[in-house]
């Protein structure tokens, strides 16, 4: 049988190495992605904040535990799911199981007005070159907008204000900059709930960072925000986190969609298609209070797992393993050392229970083990 993974992501590397481990000595693993290195995104806002540096996190996918596994560097063109065949710019592969793991993409392009005057949160090349502007700002007002939804990791946004508070603070300038986030949602992550967006926002209020939901901004003017009602907002610096998308080669795939998202069986992932699979950003899983999973590395990882074990126990004609069931967590650095974390079951009933603990040391330091983790046991470095 051929096994083939699109995407060198959380979801990619996982199943990769779950199959490798699995049944790739009897059937053939394949591995397509674009570029050469992963990078986890949390590394960006260290990379903001000079907290840590793009070659630190960064590691070559040909590099991975998993020498069954045939890594192709190549660019999805087509994926053709009556055919069983996916077409790229180095040739056709042929497959009996697929994996989508393409992930979302950050799209600026549908921001009107998004030029480099805006800094974007999830561009690699931009988070450095705003970690050069960060370095020489010695005052001003920083806007952290977000342009558009979904986007992944939501709390990131957030995240990057109190990092810079606290940057700022430790320089002694934080008196002459000021921080203001806003967002088009009616509060700062609403799939946790209004108790939990309470305690979040308290967070912002306490370190003078201003939060503004419900304001959509229109377009940009270069370094000024024009909301839907006409008002406008002038920065020295803005930070635009933009809509995210999946690839054009998965909406044209003929796959059932979600909206723009790939449409799954929350429990399996498994697509229209058959023995075709979609794990991490680029599906879209409903939860019970209407909103959907948050776009988020880890739930990449526990859903790729869970499609492994499937292949596998098919492949081997074994009882069917555990379903994925929406426990899981995501980090948010509050600065001064600390971090808090989002965690519970997403797909619990009537809403997702979760809980914001309180900020503290330990979890930072479990955010910063949670990416050595992962490289040592997926790289070996």
């Amino acid at each position: 049988m051929k096994i083939v993974i699109l995407g060198g992501g959380f979801g990619g590397i996982t199943a990769a190495l779950e199959l490798s481990r699995g049944v790739a000595h009897e059937h053939t693993v394949t591995l397509i992605e674009r570029a050469p290195v992963f990078m986890m995104g949390l590394r960006k806002l260290w990379m903001i904040t000079g907290s840590g540096t793009r070659r630190d996190g960064e590691r070559q996918l040909v590099a991975l535990q998993a020498s069954a596994v045939e890594i192709r560097q190549a660019t999805v063109q087509a994926i053709d799911v009556q055919g069983r065949t996916v077409r790229t710019d180095a040739g056709a592969v042929p497959f009996d199981y697929l994996i989508i793991a393409l992930g979302a993409e950050p799209r600026p392009d549908l921001v009107p007005g998004f030029s480099p005057a805006v800094y974007n949160l999830y561009g690699v090349a931009d988070a450095e070159r705003l970690g050069q502007r960060i370095r020489e700002f010695q005052g001003g007002r920083i806007v952290i907008a977000i342009l558009g939804v979904p986007y992944k990791c939501p709390p990131a946004p957030y995240e990057a204000a109190m990092m810079l508070d606290d940057l700022f603070r430790r320089r002694g300038t934080r008196s002459a900059v000021q921080i203001q986030t806003f967002t088009p949602q009616p509060m700062s992550l609403p799939v946790v709930g209004p108790q939990n967006c309470a305690q979040v926002e308290g967070l912002l209020a306490a370190k003078g960072i201003a939060f503004t939901p419900n304001r959509k901004v229109a377009r940009l003017e270069g370094s000024t925000l024009v909301f839907e009602d006409g008002a406008r907002v002038e920065a020295d610096l803005v930070i635009g986190v933009p809509p995210h998308r999946p690839p054009a080669v998965v909406k044209e795939s003929g796959l059932q969609m979600r909206g723009e998202w790939v449409a799954v069986d929350p429990a399996t992932l498994r697509t229209s298609a058959s023995g075709v699979f979609a794990v991490g950003d680029v599906n879209e899983i409903p939860l019970a209070n209407g909103m959907a999973l948050p776009k988020a590395g880890l739930f990449a990882e526990s859903q790729a797992k869970v499609v492994a074990a499937q292949i596998i126990a098919e492949l081997r004609k074994a009882p069917a393993p555990a379903a994925f069931d929406g426990i899981g967590h995501c980090f948010i650095e509050t600065g001064g050392g600390q971090a808090t974390m989002v965690q519970g079951h997403f797909l619990a009933s009537p809403a997702p229970a979760l809980t914001i603990a309180a900020p503290s040391a330990q979890a930072l330091q479990q955010k910063i083990d949670f990416e050595r983790s992962r490289l040592l046991s997926w790289f070996g470095s």
